[in-house]
């Protein structure tokens, strides 16, 4: 059928390295989209911290919990992973350096069978290895962690930064007011709103978009940055790269034009997280494409990302984020903060009264006297001495500390 439509064997040379440029630049864009995250899960793997543990466990370890010598296990699968990449950009290399009579073939065969290869060994370990397994449940997640590391005097350490952390958090939690309806912090185009946030979003949309990831919970802001400006960029290169090597120009153009159009559909990536923020913290969302709001979301990144950006932004620094919900901003009705520190001068407390504050109205706070009582053994005859303090109608007085002489300790 090929022969019928291109008799010719310069036309079908032609049409086999259009095919091959194509598929080779898809590869590598596939490669490039990935080799952030795999490099940030090295990263995880060098640092091997107790919260980056938890979070290679959920990508590679089955059930996500623990297993023997899982960081063995774990950087021999990165590891694959990045032979994938670096012999994948290598038969790139091959592919936009040479023209296809000059091509090495031997290099272009190791390369090839290189990348098909590193990525299935990879993800049949993590299947026969005890990545894939599962084990007793019972067994000390973090004991065993800490015993492969620096051991149970860091493992305790751990431990007790874990329960601080957790139980500040339920208290910081419990102070706070969950928003179950939250909105969007203005419209689409209200940018005036903050104009540096949109200045911002503006000049630097990708580490903006990184950072307001990050504080929402949806993973590295560098791994973000990184993988955003892959999508709106390397389109353009890797295709315009392979158009050099073909000699029909419609087919150049086509290609060239093709890398172009990806890089604008690259702008997607912000509407995918626009999405999941959505989702998340159960933004409304917009009907105004036939009911499907994940089209909508699509839509305006596609052409207005700096004021969708903007606008998420904006959302983000009107709520307190608290895991995945939003929580209403705690203000003073004073714009005062709740817990002031009390006046001071020269060492003594003073105490003023002040017919606006409340417990001073109450007459029962009027004086401060004691009764008798056997029970205070703080005072020789077993009454503690009387304060004179000043009341609401009375004129503002000091309380004077007790004499020092009075206080004795009984043996």
């Amino acid at each position: 059928m090929l022969n019928g439509l291109l008799p010719k064997k310069s036309q079908r040379n032609t049409w086999f390295e259009v095919n091959n440029q194509i598929l080779n630049a898809l590869f590598t864009l596939m490669c490039l989209y990935q080799h952030p995250k795999r490099f940030h899960h090295l990263v995880l793997l060098c640092r091997w911290k107790l919260e980056d543990i938890s979070a290679l466990r959920k990508i590679y370890c089955k059930n996500g919990t623990y297993k023997p010598y899982e960081w063995t296990h774990m950087m021999v699968v990165v590891a694959l992973l990045h032979v994938n990449c670096f012999a994948q950009y290598a038969l790139c290399g091959l592919n936009l350096g040479y023209k296809r009579s000059k091509r090495p073939a031997v290099g272009v065969g190791i390369c090839l069978c290189v990348a098909i290869a590193a990525p299935a060994i990879a993800g049949v370990y993590s299947v026969v290895s005890p990545l894939g397994r599962e084990y007793d449940s019972e067994v000390d997640e973090e004991g065993q962690v800490q015993t492969l590391t620096n051991g149970s005097t860091q493992l305790s350490h751990l431990r007790r930064n874990s329960l601080e952390k957790r139980f500040s958090f339920a208290l910081r939690n419990e102070q706070r007011i969950v928003e179950y309806a939250p909105k969007w912090k203005g419209g689409l185009f209200d940018v005036w709103d903050n104009i540096s946030i949109g200045y911002l979003s503006l000049f630097c949309c990708f580490c903006v978009f990184g950072w307001n990831m990050e504080r929402l919970g949806f993973g590295n802001m560098y791994v973000h940055i990184a993988t955003f400006v892959l999508f709106c960029m390397a389109p353009f290169f890797i295709f315009n790269l392979a158009a050099s090597n073909i000699d029909n120009e419609i087919v150049r153009e086509a290609l060239g034009l093709t890398g172009v159009v990806l890089c604008l559909f690259g702008l997607l990536y912000g509407g995918y997280w626009r999405i999941q923020m959505r989702k998340r913290f159960n933004l409304p969302a917009n009907n105004f494409f036939c009911g499907k709001p994940a089209v909508a979301d699509c839509t305006q990144w596609l052409f207005c990302c700096w004021c969708a950006l903007a606008q998420e932004v904006r959302t983000a620094d009107f709520y307190d984020i608290m895991e995945d919900k939003f929580c209403r901003k705690q203000k003073d009705e004073n714009a005062q903060p709740p817990l002031s520190p009390l006046p001071r001068e020269d060492g003594a407390a003073r105490f003023r009264s002040n017919p606006t504050s409340l417990p001073w109205n109450s007459s029962r706070f009027s004086k401060l006297r004691t009764e008798k009582s056997s029970n205070y053994p703080h005072s020789p005859n077993g009454q503690l001495p009387l304060v004179q303090e000043f009341s609401a109608e009375g004129p503002d007085t000091f309380m004077k500390p007790p004499d020092l002489s009075s206080m004795q300790r009984e043996d």
